[in-house]
């Protein structure tokens, strides 16, 4: 198993908070959705570093999931938080993981059914290999290249990253 330890990951996020800060705004300040769970926990600590002045929305994707008869339906994760209207507004979408794409795919369609944003940024903690969409973040903390078989999590009590094999 690989680790990666909460230095190497803040300087991940820190790198992202760099290109959060350097992208060109408008009227309004974008709004942040983190997606649930990992992503939520990236998305807190990016949301309170830039002092934006919308709460953190919160997506939890679990019905709008196309293989969650797969991975199983996750209830104990809570319904969707999102405070503002999405109309019009630049989306910043968080995931902690990239890794089939589906999650991401899932949070989209979730988003543009609470409205239709005039843009969306995804941006995640690690980018990996194995993508079965064509879904590549705009702001990547990490990239990794792991075979199939294993699996990249965040561990956002301690904010560390752990490479190991999937559960069977």
């Amino acid at each position: 198993m690989t680790q990666f330890n909460a230095e190497q990951v803040l300087g991940w996020l820190d790198s992202m908070l760099l290109e959060l800060q350097a992208m060109p705004t408008s009227d309004e300040p974008f709004f942040m959705i983190g997606i649930r769970t990992g992503g939520v926990d990236v998305g807190r600590h990016l949301h309170d570093a830039l002092s934006l002045p919308d709460p953190l929305g919160e997506l939890n994707i679990s019905f709008y999931r196309d293989d969650f008869s797969t991975v199983g339906l996750h209830p104990v994760v809570g319904p969707s938080e999102v405070p503002v209207s999405v109309d019009g507004r630049h989306i910043i979408l968080v995931d902690d993981v990239i890794s089939t794409g589906r999650t991401v795919r899932a949070a989209m369609n979730e988003i543009f059914d609470f409205g239709r944003p005039s843009r969306i940024t995804l941006a995640t903690l690690v980018q990996r290999t194995g993508h079965e969409l064509p879904i590549r973040a705009d702001i990547v903390g990490h990239s990794i290249d792991v075979p199939d078989d294993q699996t990249v999590s965040l561990d956002g009590s301690n904010m560390t990253v752990s490479v190991g094999q999937k559960n069977k």
